[in-house]
């Protein structure tokens, strides 16, 4: 008599093998067997399983992906922006492929498969996305033991190959401000020499400017969603939050758009649009669209990547790594960085540096011709 498990052959002449689980029920094989042999070999093996607590529940698998998925990113407790791009990517890339397949059934050939295939339709950038966004939602139903493992094991494919950003010319940041106009023109200094982001300028107020100190303290962010709501929320990360010392130059930028363009009151917004409303991303692309055409820009050169001349010129004017990352509102896990510090008074003295830095390349001869005159001079008279 067995001591695990009990095995019977059926009219056939084939056998079946159960056993009693973990919890008390009894589970039968999913599969006949040629013989009586193979029936034990395979209760030898579950009692195996069961001794060394590898034992898992041959229904704990058939979980809907999608049912899964989409509780998986409502419990992530992510910034609206993160949730926003998750929810596209199994939209658009995941679920078209996995979303009527139990989690048990999502195997490695079949995700090197889905791979493959997004390669030959889609940017590389966006499969590395998706692909670690479908790992990161199968290591968890791992954890729950829902799966035995993760079948998301292709060396390096969540790696995403950066293209090399422009960065642009002090000349060229002055061109785009006196392009796109008074209204604007101080959110392009921001977003060069702050270096500010998009979002984290929207949510500026009056309160957070202070003139005479050349500081700007971020303490909120608004990044806009694709339905053209503003997220109002905090920063991308605690770095985020952060008192700001400005370069002397932007001083008459700051002052003019105080006077001329902010909302009135402690909170009023620093940036809004002709019509006295916060600003919305499709309009001012257009303005940005037409001014980086205007100077000779490349069509892919983001407002955004304003923050690499920021992040050069930054650590030219003698900044420290970590100098940088507090300028920036970036974070680093690194340990070493930990033991860096960078207090008010060095920011200040970064300012001064980079104010420097500016100068000295404006004062220097080009090449190139004047972008017209007006604003851009106001600014180097400053």
């Amino acid at each position: 008599m067995r001591r695990f498990g009990a095995v019977r052959q059926y009219r056939s002449g084939r056998w079946t093998a159960s056993y009693i689980d973990p919890t008390g029920q009894r589970r039968r094989a999913d599969e006949t067997f040629d013989t009586k042999t193979d029936a034990e070999v395979w209760l030898s093996q579950v009692e195996a399983d069961i001794t060394r607590k590898d034992w898992r529940d041959p229904d704990a698998g058939a979980v809907n992906f999608e049912e899964f998925a989409l509780k998986w990113v409502a419990e992530r407790g992510v910034a609206p922006l993160t949730q926003e791009l998750y929810q596209r990517l199994l939209r658009l890339h995941i679920l078209p492929t996995f979303g009527e397949r139990d989690l048990d059934e999502i195997t490695p050939p079949r995700v090197r498969e889905w791979r493959a295939e997004r390669l030959q339709s889609t940017g590389a950038t966006t499969v590395a996305k998706s692909y670690r966004l479908l790992k990161a939602i199968l290591e968890t139903a791992a954890d729950d033991e829902l799966i035995r493992r993760n079948p998301c094991r292709i060396r390096g494919a969540g790696k995403e190959e950066a293209t090399e950003r422009e960065t642009a010319t002090v000349e060229q940041v002055d061109a785009l401000a006196e392009a796109i106009g008074l209204r604007w023109r101080l959110m392009v200094y921001l977003g060069a020499y702050g270096p500010l982001r998009p979002e984290e300028q929207a949510e500026l107020r009056r309160k957070d400017v202070d003139l005479d100190d050349m500081t700007i303290r971020v303490r909120r962010a608004a990044p806009e969603l694709s339905t053209g709501k503003r997220a109002e929320g905090p920063t991308k990360s605690e770095a985020g939050k952060r008192v700001l010392v400005l370069p002397g130059f932007v001083h008459t930028d700051l002052r003019r758009h105080l006077e001329w363009y902010a909302e009135k009151g402690p909170d009023g917004l620093l940036f809004v649009g002709e019509k006295g409303k916060p600003f919305r991303r499709s309009s001012f692309g257009r303005k940005w669209r037409r001014a980086r055409a205007k100077v000779g820009m490349p069509e892919g050169f983001r407002f955004y990547d304003l923050r690499h001349t920021g992040h050069t010129l930054t650590t030219q004017s003698g900044a420290t790594l970590k100098d940088t990352m507090v300028r920036a509102g970036q974070s680093s896990e690194k340990a070493a960085l930990i033991y860096q510090h960078s207090n008010l008074e060095r920011q200040k003295e970064v300012a001064v540096g980079l104010d420097r830095k500016v100068r000295e390349q404006r004062a220097k001869p080009s090449d190139q011709p004047k972008q017209g005159g007006g604003g851009a001079e106001v600014v180097r008279g400053a």
